[in-house]
């Protein structure tokens, strides 16, 4: 069974996540740095902003996990990070930051979009939103992906302001701050689609496309930078590519 190695930065998210892990039938979660009874100092040597800046282990993290996919949390959940232990180092790790998540988050909704417009006929407007200090790489990576990339001033709020300028609107920090916007006009479309194609033969991929896109719309938190939700979305991309 798949098992995910968490970094909970001795704050909320960690002590959240053991009443989430109980309704997951198909992912183990370990918590490590849970903030239980006081142990441990928030954000001190662990969570999301040491592990991205730092690009070391967070506490209660070494060789042992060397193989493992792993993320940290911030103190009060918002960003997250993931990493993996690099093997023959003491600290050292391979770092899978915002700025990467939201590529994942791009690819996986670029292809069901694709889906769409393909048996539709008609385009979709999914933008990218990234600060001026996105690694340029993922930057043109999105862009060879046929997709708009918009750059604001650092600050969620910038970002939340840009997106919402598009049909599907997807926003992140490289410090693992982000989310997935979906206008309500495009909500109420996919509704409309999903009702059409009830009567279609099962398994047909533009229903499949539809039900994933409005999943996604419920599972990801449009209000603000929510890592469980997060997390739980990189883990069901992951899953539905097969990586």
């Amino acid at each position: 069974m798949d098992e995910l190695i968490v970094d909970g930065a001795n704050g909320v998210g960690g002590e959240k996540l053991e009443v989430v892990k109980k309704t997951l039938s198909s992912l183990v979660i370990q918590v490590r740095n849970s903030g239980k009874e006081g142990e441990g100092v928030l954000n001190h040597g662990v969570g999301a902003d040491f592990v991205q800046k730092e690009k070391i282990v967070p506490a209660g993290f070494g060789q042992i996990d060397v193989g493992k996919r792993c993320v940290s949390l911030d103190g009060d959940a918002d960003r997250f990070v993931y990493f993996q232990v690099l093997p023959g180092s003491s600290n050292k790790i391979e770092l899978v930051d915002g700025d990467k998540i939201l590529s994942l988050f791009a690819l996986f909704i670029k292809q069901q979009l694709t889906i769409l417009d393909k048996e539709d006929g008609h385009q979709v407007h999914l933008g990218i939103v990234q600060t001026a200090y996105a690694n340029g790489a993922s930057t043109d990576y999105l862009k060879k992906l046929g997709l708009e990339v918009a750059l604001t001033p650092t600050g969620v709020k910038y970002l939340h302001e840009k997106a919402h300028e598009y049909d599907v609107r997807i926003y992140f920090e490289a410090n693992g701050h982000g989310t997935i916007l979906f206008s309500a006009s495009f909500l109420s479309c996919l509704e409309t689609r999903n009702k059409e194609l009830v009567s279609a033969p099962e398994g047909l991929e533009q229903q499949l496309s539809v039900k994933r896109l409005l999943a996604v719309s419920e599972l990801i938190n449009q209000a603000v930078g929510d890592a469980l939700s997060g997390v739980l979305l990189v883990e069901v991309i992951l899953r539905h590519m097969g990586w």
